[in-house]
């Protein structure tokens, strides 16, 4: 009679590392013809579809530089799907108020980003910078400097709400806790 080799699982179950089971693993294939590389990218065959393509990293840049999402729609067609799937999408807005997935950069919101446009701003400006940008601009246009003059007028108004877009950033950005020692 055949002995079994020893285990070295010692009767628990966990005790091997985790991916050191025995059974084969399976490796998808890259879907492009004639690659031989596993296929670990997945792309959608079609809009609105939940089936995909399964890529090598080379394959799956290569069909994404050519992916047209509104490939055969006309321009009136294309604007519409545009403006349904972005009323479908409001959702995703909640993300930014946990700074985990907004739009933008990964560094600032987009109302971040808008906002420091209309102070004539690079995206990386630090907070000193804002504050001087917007006194500089808030002397230039503000109502007691041109009275009467609506152009003048809506500018200040736009860049003291970029300012204080921006400065509620800096707020979330910097606060701390009463009694916290840095």
């Amino acid at each position: 009679m055949a002995r079994n080799s020893r285990s070295n699982d010692w009767g628990f179950p966990r005790w091997r590392a985790y991916g050191a089971s025995r059974e084969a693993q399976r490796v998808r294939m890259c879907d492009r013809f004639g690659c031989d590389k596993p296929g670990d990218c997945p792309a959608p065959k079609s809009p609105n579809s939940p089936e995909r393509w399964y890529f090598c990293p080379d394959h799956a840049g290569e069909y994404n530089r050519n992916w047209d999402y509104f490939q055969g729609l006309d321009q009136e067609e294309r604007e519409q799907r545009e403006r349904d799937e972005r009323r479908d999408a409001g959702g995703y807005q909640g993300s930014a108020y946990h700074s985990w997935g907004g739009p933008g950069d990964g560094s600032r919101s987009r109302d971040e980003l808008h906002a420091l446009k209309a102070l004539d701003l690079e995206d990386d400006a630090d907070f000193e910078a804002v504050k001087k940008s917007w006194r500089t601009l808030a002397k230039e246009y503000h109502p007691d400097v041109k009275p009467g003059d609506a152009q003048a007028a809506a500018r200040f108004q736009t860049i003291q709400a970029a300012y204080e877009v921006l400065r509620a950033a800096e707020e979330r950005r910097t606060w701390k806790p009463r009694g916290a020692v840095d």
